[in-house]
């Protein structure tokens, strides 16, 4: 592989992965776990001999409202991450050329690589979904990189309010599920372009007519609350299909649930000085509240509807994770679990 340098900085040392702490049996705390955990430290050293390939104003630019993510957190966190995703496309490649050479198949255009990026409202995934598609589009194997939220597959706020959902927004019926995998079909057959719809959270809805294209990517990295999410059961006992189903890596960002309240509070508070003062923002009336109005209505909607369906339907898709990337208080990750081959 040929990672793109672009003026980065080499990280890592000379010590190699030695240093991982072997946990027997692939226990977990004394707890059998198909994981592999790896401390921040540890996790690190997996990037070494590669160059970090971000400035610190890049990563100022992608970084959401509220993230600590900085030049260090990039080096030791999502460096080794994207070196290992890499690995992971090129054996992809490399299994699927042998099993359609084994069927005597002809090969159609190779199919992206598709991630799957969950974890609870305010825990910074879409930050993360940011950098690894910037750090993802530097390697030369690799270099059309693609993100779509699901943020657009939601049901416009008329239909929602028609189906009483409104105030269920983010909870997985209020997605138009078919029209959402029926995308990840599409990406994964191969087609040259595929279609996303494309929401606004200045105007908390689906914006009609306003498409995001998706054209010959090489990895497609899906973010949302629920990719996780596994199949429905029908009445008659049928399974069906989960996006997950398509994905070729899971990733969860996960947090202690009284961190990510508090993260969502601040993250409100910001919000209501910034965003939410623009006249054209849904949630203006909020700007006029004082810190302490600001500060229990922003619990009154984490008790109600985030916190809930944390608790309800995001929290419960973490097993299903390839990998999981677990927050400190301060936002930075502490360790790293991996799945076992």
């Amino acid at each position: 592989m040929t990672f793109r340098p672009r003026g980065g900085v080499m990280v890592g040392s000379a010590q190699a992965a030695a240093t991982i702490p072997a946990m027997p049996n692939g226990a977990q705390g004394g707890e059998p776990s198909p994981y592999v955990e790896l401390d921040r430290d540890a996790w690190a050293e997996l990037g070494e001999q590669v160059r970090q390939p971000l400035s610190s104003q890049e990563i100022a630019r992608l970084r959401g409202l509220g993230d600590q993510l900085d030049l260090e957190e990039v080096q030791q966190v999502y460096l080794p991450l994207s070196r290992l995703l890499s690995l992971r496309v090129k054996a992809a490649r490399r299994l699927y050329r042998k099993q359609e050479e084994f069927l005597h198949q002809p090969q159609p255009p190779r199919t992206p690589f598709v991630i799957g990026l969950a974890g609870s409202v305010a825990v910074g995934k879409s930050t993360t979904a940011r950098v690894l598609q910037q750090m993802l589009a530097h390697w030369d194997e690799h270099p059309n990189v693609a993100l779509v939220t699901t943020d657009g597959f939601l049901y416009p706020n008329a239909e929602l309010e028609r189906r009483g959902l409104l105030e269920r927004k983010g909870f997985p019926e209020s997605y138009d599920r078919r029209a959402l995998l029926r995308f990840v079909v599409d990406i994964k057959s191969g087609k040259d372009e595929v279609e996303a719809p494309t929401y606004s959270h200045l105007v908390y809805d689906v914006v009609p007519d306003k498409k995001v294209v998706v054209r010959h990517p090489d990895i497609v990295i899906l973010e949302g609350l629920n990719v996780l999410q596994p199949a429905r059961v029908t009445e008659d006992g049928r399974a069906g299909l989960a996006l997950s189903d398509f994905f070729d890596f899971g990733i969860y960002v996960d947090a202690a649930t009284k961190d990510i309240r508090h993260w969502y509070v601040e993250r409100f508070l910001r919000l209501r000085e910034t965003a939410f003062a623009d006249p054209a923002s849904y949630f203006r009336r909020y700007a006029a509240l004082s810190a302490d109005e600001a500060t229990a209505t922003a619990r009154q909607i984490w008790g109600s509807i985030n916190g809930p369906n944390l608790e309800q339907n995001i929290k419960p898709t973490r097993s299903r994770a390839t990998l999981v990337l677990r927050k400190a208080r301060d936002h930075s990750v502490r360790y790293v679990r991996l799945r076992k081959l």
